[in-house]
């Protein structure tokens, strides 16, 4: 796999062949992505491929002044955005991250099935939006604030107040959670 802070002239000049060296290098990261954004595994899918369809469309005008991560990552979050407004969740959301390209279905399904467990994670996925967006740029992607705030066109204090917000949130659900008990 190719190292996640990639530039532009590390990738073929021709679109064709930079094409599959993206898909191979960052399908499971827009793959998990989409999932993320709409819970569903298909439109997920769906989403994967006209990702990177407008990556190929848009490889020649790519300027390169972000990685290619960023510039992928953002392709994929304006089209899950796009695509929210006509569909929503129709599965429950797991774990985005163990979604990998090229699993088979029983594979998948177990390991779903297992991440659907995750507390953490539904602790995650009852914040508010700008709250899950922000902890998924950050902690499963890897992304710095300046990218996040570059992806999500927000200041990057804003991206930085959002993790703040989010980790007291999240730490607060838990601690409550943890009281029940």
């Amino acid at each position: 796999m190719l190292p996640a802070g990639m530039k532009k002239n590390e990738f073929s000049k021709q679109s064709a062949e930079a094409l599959e060296q993206l898909m191979e290098a960052y399908g499971a990261i827009v793959m998990r992505t989409a999932y993320f954004y709409t819970g569903d595994r298909h439109l997920a899918e769906d989403i994967s491929q006209e990702v990177f369809l407008r990556a190929y469309r848009g490889w020649s005008s790519f300027r390169g002044d972000s990685s290619v991560k960023t510039w992928l990552t953002t392709i994929a979050i304006n089209v899950c955005r796009d695509k929210m407004g006509v569909r929503m969740f129709s599965e429950r959301p797991t774990d985005p991250i163990k979604l990998e390209r090229g699993r088979t279905w029983d594979t998948e399904t177990e390991a779903l099935k297992k991440l659907e467990r995750s507390e953490v994670l539904q602790f995650v996925l009852a914040l508010p939006p700008v709250y899950k967006e922000a902890l998924y740029l950050y902690y499963y992607l890897d992304l710095g604030t300046k990218d996040i705030a570059g992806i999500t066109d927000t200041p990057e204090g804003t991206v930085r107040n959002r993790l703040h917000r989010a980790r007291l949130a999240l730490s607060r659900e838990m601690d409550k959670e943890g009281e029940e008990r």
